[in-house]
């Protein structure tokens, strides 16, 4: 097993179960290091499901995406903490105020992330909101917000990666987001890549859902995607 490559890529939990959640984890935890638990399942199954995902000896990545005031913002940091999570993400659309809110709340043992923009849009979407920016200058400009205000590490499509990476060096951590091996559809996801070119571009960390947790056999799913960091 290629221990640095287990200990990049995240698995989102994506699933609307605990049961469900934690028999992923128990079947992959002895491939992946770290569990992504977002909306939907702590939603459904509240702040004990990432106390039950730790108690199995994974690390947690709780994508709650806050975005709130300065002050609500802090406070659920804190909360977060408080269960042990590994990394926790804010939406930098919130703003300075709200950055620096959630970076003095913040222990030193978590990785707080900021959110540009999703995979899920495309320049249309900004356009929309009424943005006239290029997506990759909005993930630049909102970027560089979290960073001048203490942020840990940047979430982004793999797709503007290698330009954050040339901008920032190893300052910031980053997650890349909207990882489709070869042999997945991108679905909903529009700012797609590979995880193989997503970790050549400077990723530290891959989010994968679907394409290990919706195939039959995702230990199997796993194998092959973590085989190509040896390719």
């Amino acid at each position: 097993m290629n221990s640095a490559a287990r200990d990049k890529i995240i698995v989102a939990l994506d699933v609307a179960t605990k049961e469900k959640a934690l028999d992923l984890v128990e079947q992959l935890r002895d491939q992946i290091s770290f569990f992504k638990i977002g909306l939907q399942l702590y939603t459904a199954e509240g702040p004990g499901i990432v106390r039950d995902v730790l108690a199995k000896g994974a690390k947690v990545f709780l994508d709650l995406k806050l975005h709130d005031i300065p002050n609500t913002v802090a406070r659920a940091v804190e909360s977060a903490a408080h269960l042990g999570v590994h990394m926790l993400t804010i939406h930098l659309t919130g703003g300075p105020e709200m950055i620096r809110a959630a970076v003095s709340a913040r222990p030193g043992n978590l990785l707080l992330l900021g959110v540009t923009v999703l995979t899920s849009k495309d320049e249309e979407t900004l356009r929309q909101l009424g943005i006239s920016e290029k997506i990759d200058n909005q993930v630049l400009r909102l970027a560089r917000l979290g960073v001048e205000n203490g942020i840990d590490g940047v979430v982004a499509s793999a797709r503007e990666i290698k330009t954050l990476r040339s901008e920032f060096g190893r300052k910031i951590k980053l997650v890349a987001a909207g990882i489709r091996p070869n042999w997945s559809e991108a679905a909903d996801q529009k700012r797609v890549m590979t995880p193989r070119e997503a970790i050549d571009s400077g990723a530290d960390y891959l989010v994968i859902g679907r394409p290990i947790i919706a195939e039959p056999n995702p230990r199997e799913a796993a194998a092959r995607i973590l085989g190509k960091f040896n390719a």
